[in-house]
């Protein structure tokens, strides 16, 4: 079974690009059908979704960040990368990476907190 691990600093200045690393183990991120999403969870509200990456490499993001959004992937590290740049307070948030497929999510990482001061 696949299982994401998220890994990234848990601070960042406001202005500055935020980027996580989602490491995925006990399977490729290449397989086919298989989508890579990260969602974040701020304090005291809901899961919000990012975006994608897909098996592909082709992405997706959610339009309300889609401005400042960017996921890549190394398929030689089994890895993608979020990158959200000109974060502000309002971007601290429970950050996850999970995989997706056949219409659900699966497995998701532990998370990580990301805050966003100075």
């Amino acid at each position: 079974q696949v299982q994401p691990q998220e890994s990234g600093p848990g601070l960042v200045k406001p202005s500055q690009t935020l980027s996580l690393t989602c490491t995925v183990s006990g399977g490729s991120i290449t397989t086919n059908y298989y989508y890579w999403s990260w969602i974040r969870q701020p304090p005291g509200k809901g899961l919000e979704w990012i975006g994608y990456i897909g098996y592909s490499g082709n992405t997706y993001y959610s339009p309300s960040l889609k401005s400042r959004t960017s996921i890549s992937r190394d398929t030689s590290k089994n890895q993608f990368t979020l990158s959200l740049s000109s974060v502000t307070p309002e971007d601290t948030a429970m950050y996850y990476c999970a995989s997706y497929y056949d219409l659900n999510f699966g497995s998701w990482g532990q998370g990580t907190q990301v805050t966003v001061s100075s």
